[in-house]
């Protein structure tokens, strides 16, 4: 385990040591609480960016290039007008 200084704001501690106690805890307790609730944001944000990558990469490969352009009509200035 580490060891870690943090400086706050009075205030913010004196806030923070009472909901400790209020919930029968530490302040490190509280902090470690919060501290591996952003690590499990980070997994689960990660986890719905997969799934998400995961469908898009289904929906190219359904792409189809029917009726596709020549290469004079991919490249003709006056249809861009």
């Amino acid at each position: 385990m580490k060891n870690v200084t943090v400086s706050v704001p009075d205030e913010v501690y004196r806030r923070a040591r009472i909901r400790a106690a209020e919930s029968g805890s530490s302040v490190s307790a509280l902090v470690t609480g919060y501290l591996r609730s952003l690590s499990s944001d980070d997994e689960s944000e990660f986890a719905r960016l997969r799934e998400l990558q995961r469908r898009v990469s289904a929906e190219v490969h359904r792409f189809t290039a029917t009726g596709r352009l020549t290469r004079d009509e991919v490249h003709d200035r006056a249809a861009l007008r």
